[in-house]
């Protein structure tokens, strides 16, 4: 199993709305085949995997980081498909949630007198498939927040400048994030003063997120960074029903963004309708950049799921900017709890990666 979730892992961000399955066929002592979801044609692990076994499949074991499919979609159900190929008996991590599987799949094996256990590996494989469980069963994408800080918490002087608060080894990690998630987000303050790309760079890839600004107002400079490199990996935005200026929304579908308008809740454009509008175009797993304003309206709706902090050894000091805007809270009880998952040091800088609590 732990060869299958290492399989599934390098679908991550490149087969959405699929989710990114590894399959590891064993035959005794052997391993016959391997596969995970391939973005290109569709195929499931399963698939890939059978495909590679050919005959050697027939009496092997398929160790699966999902319930294996059971119905019609842009392929025909892996379960059948496992056993046709004579697979005697299929370990899945995880049952899917997915209305149009939920049990059906190994109830098939099952009948079909294929031995089923179900459970190895979940807490690893309910990790790494969260942004397709959260689509099945929230009906939108799981959420990475990153925070780039100074050891007192901000994220910008006074005067608005932050680059650069970490070194070049933690932004090549960042760069790694990106790759493994469908989306980047930021909000439209980042979106002015930084001006960025929000592409993948310097990691032997030429796969792109969609790289998605959220923006009530539509206010944006133009042209901008994105705008001018749109054919290196789509654009999406993010803009209120009622409120974006029909010229900005002109400006971006004329050179092939897609517009998405999203209900406002107060002055702000409401981040569960935004993260749902994202869920409704297949979206799984969005990684947010900021700014401070993004940060604390995701906070405060309890809608981030894993926190990355990569803290730099230096202090602002209370004129820079926070990392987190103001959310309101007026009592510590009413703070979401993270449970701290990792910890490690990236060149100079710390990072930390944690978890939301469960109920």
């Amino acid at each position: 199993m732990a060869q299958a979730l290492s399989l599934g892992a390098r679908g991550l961000g490149r087969v959405w709305p699929r989710p990114s399955v590894g399959c590891v066929l064993v035959r005794g002592t052997r391993i016959v085949g391997r596969g995970v979801t391939d973005a290109a044609t569709g195929d499931h692990g399963e698939v890939v995997a059978l495909r590679q076994a050919g005959a050697l499949a027939r009496g092997a074991t398929a160790y699966v980081t999902l319930e294996p499919c059971s119905h019609h979609g842009r392929t025909p159900p892996c379960a059948d498909a496992l056993v046709t190929a004579g697979v005697a008996r299929v370990v899945a991590a995880l049952e899917d949630p997915n209305p149009a599987v939920s049990g059906a799949g190994l109830s098939r094996l099952r009948a079909a007198g294929v031995e089923v256990s179900v459970g190895v590996g979940a807490g690893a494989a309910r990790r790494q498939l969260n942004g397709f469980l959260h689509l099945m069963k929230l009906g939108r994408p799981a959420v990475t927040l990153k925070l780039a800080t100074s050891f007192d918490g901000r994220i910008a002087t006074a005067s608005g400048e932050s680059r650069w608060i970490t070194g070049p080894a933690a932004r090549r990690v960042v760069h790694s994030l990106r790759m493994r998630h469908d989306a980047v987000l930021v909000g439209a303050g980042t979106a002015r003063a930084d001006n960025p790309t929000l592409t993948v760079r310097d990691m032997g890839t030429t796969h792109q997120p969609v790289r998605v600004v959220a923006s009530r107002r539509l206010n944006l400079p133009w042209p901008n960074r994105l705008a001018d490199t749109i054919q290196d990996g789509p654009v999406w935005i993010l803009h209120g029903q009622d409120d974006a200026k029909p010229s900005a929304l002109e400006n971006w579908q004329r050179i092939g963004a897609k517009t998405l308008p999203v209900a406002v809740e107060g002055q702000q454009l409401d981040m569960g309708a935004a993260l749902r509008a994202l869920g409704n175009e297949g979206i799984t797993r969005v990684f947010c950049e900021g700014g401070g304003a993004m940060a604390a309206s995701l906070l405060a709706a309890g809608l981030v799921d894993d926190l990355i902090v990569f803290t730099a050894g230096f202090a602002f000091g209370a004129e820079g900017q926070p990392a987190i805007g103001a959310m309101g809270l007026s009592a510590l009880s009413d703070a979401e709890r993270f449970d701290l998952v990792e910890t490690r040091g990236v060149g100079a800088d710390v990072m930390q990666y944690w978890e939301k609590r469960a109920d």
